[in-house]
């Protein structure tokens, strides 16, 4: 069973927001108190955490589907529905986040990164909130927004000082092995390790990581056995460390043309170029090992590297290597930049930008996109005249209409509003008022002109007591 998986590809969904509600006051003697519907509650974010303690991708291999909790509707009594929980998932540090194009959305190195996958949807406002001096009394309320949705995919580029690379049993885990405390699997076969090994060094003061990725073959840049599956692991690493098999058993190869064949695969996949390289002649315990190690060792260092003769089995030439390593990692490090403080940057919008933009398409249809326009269709009950009454005030005041018909459209003209996969088409009538209009201004309860039915029958016998005095004041004697 698969225990390592550094690529998946996720489907995150945010919780959305709850419907406001639309209730009014009621209790003894006041029968219409007042609108006090709550808003509703915020969708819980999907965010992406960089946590030490995970190492895979595995989890979201087995369970490629995330959803954040939804938030709750509002409630009579001025009560607001509760927030939905944001859905943390935690990622190995060194992950990439990837849209479906293969863009690159963020990097996640070092711990407590976090990125948000997916924003939960705002909840939508009760009709306490929307009253006001000319709307006193709404009969309806905004629906809360959906949440995003997202698919991404998640890369894991292995965060190590030192990456050993090489040909298939060069013997790289056995030399991490003996370098670290990891315990990679070792055998006398091809391929043996299918994972990328991690170890922590310690050389006097210096603590770097090691990593071991499996064998490389020629055609490993173009995908060909292993190599393309786990040379990212390669990039993030300071310094390379070719290992040489000086005791292959294969008559075709020797230690440069190993060397060099790696080489050409590294340059192929790109970006590795400017990374210090040494050079480790591995197994020199065998006899004939030794002899190809002192052979090759001179034309080695004519190409300008640093070669080490070691032997994992007989643990020959390790201390050397090891405080080798620990001295380039040093110097990588230190020729590091500091990281700066992440800079607030504040983009204040033009003053002459609308939010919005409306284009005719070549069927004659005017599509309308904005963040606001698009939003407050999404929160608007189509089933409420009084709510569409509302939204049509909303977009007027935005500057819709206005642009509209700047834009060409007349009477009659289908407009649409979103995406064209999710939009709402109507036929624009500018001066045809709602049906939420006829009945009076828009946003007005006309139970709250009528009088209670208490001061009404109050009223009534005061009339009756009224036309009764008025008969008698208006009797004459014989």
């Amino acid at each position: 069973m698969t225990t390592f998986v550094d690529r998946v590809e996720l489907h995150v969904a945010a919780g959305s927001g709850g419907h406001g509600c639309a209730s009014v006051h009621r209790e003894k003697f006041k029968p219409l108190g007042g609108p006090d519907g709550g808003n509703g509650g915020r969708g819980g974010d999907v965010i992406l955490t960089v946590d030490q303690s995970v190492t895979t991708l595995l989890d979201y291999h087995h369970s490629p589907h995330r959803k954040a909790t939804n938030g709750k509707p509002g409630e009579g009594g001025n009560r607001s529905g509760k927030d939905g929980q944001d859905l943390i998932l935690p990622v190995p540090d060194g992950t990439v986040v990837l849209d479906g194009a293969g863009n690159v959305l963020a990097d996640l190195v070092g711990h407590g990164t976090s990125y948000v996958a997916a924003q939960g949807g705002r909840g939508g406002l009760g009709n306490a909130a929307l009253s006001s001096a000319r709307r006193k009394a709404p009969g309806f309320a905004l629906l809360g927004v959906p949440g995003g949705l997202q698919d991404i995919v998640l890369e894991l580029k292995t965060v190590a000082d030192v990456a050993l690379v090489g040909y298939p049993s060069a013997g790289k885990s056995s030399l991490i092995s003996v370098l670290s405390a990891a315990k990679p699997k070792i055998a006398d076969y091809p391929f043996t390790t299918l994972v990328p090994n991690l170890g922590v060094v310690t050389a006097g003061e210096t603590v770097y990581t090691i990593a071991d990725v499996p064998g490389l073959i020629p055609g490993a840049s173009q995908g060909k056995g292993l190599g393309l599956e786990f040379l990212r692991h390669v990039e993030r690493c300071s310094v390379l460390v070719h290992v040489l098999d000086t005791a292959t058993l294969e008559s075709e190869r020797d230690p440069l043309s190993d060397l060099d064949t790696i080489e050409e695969e590294l340059t192929q996949y790109g970006g590795l170029d400017n990374r210090p390289r040494l050079v480790v002649l591995n197994k020199i315990d065998v006899p004939d090992g030794k002899d190809l190690a002192e052979m090759v060792r001179p034309d080695l260092e004519a190409r300008g590297y640093h070669v080490y003769a070691v032997s994992a089995v007989a643990h020959t030439g390790l201390r050397e290597l090891s405080f080798a390593l620990a001295e380039l990692v040093a110097g990588a490090r230190a020729a590091k930049p500091k990281e700066e403080a992440t800079r607030i940057v504040i983009r204040p919008k033009a003053v002459d930008d609308t939010g919005f933009t409306v284009v005719r398409e070549e069927d004659g249809l005017f599509r309308v996109r904005g963040e606001k326009p698009e939003r407050w269709v999404r929160q608007t009950d189509f089933s409420n005249d009084e709510a569409v009454g509302y939204l049509a005030d909303r977009l007027n005041r935005l500057g819709v209409e206005e642009a509209l018909m700047k834009a060409g459209a007349r009477s009659g003209d289908g407009v649409a509003i979103g995406p064209e996969d999710n939009a709402v088409v109507f036929d624009w009538e500018p001066t045809v008022m709602a049906g939420a209009e006829m009945l009076g201004r828009r946003g007005e309860d006309h139970r709250f002109e009528e009088p209670r039915p208490a001061t009404q029958r109050r009223r009534d016998k005061q009339a009756e007591r009224d036309e009764s005095t008025k008969e008698f004041d208006d009797f004459e004697p014989f």
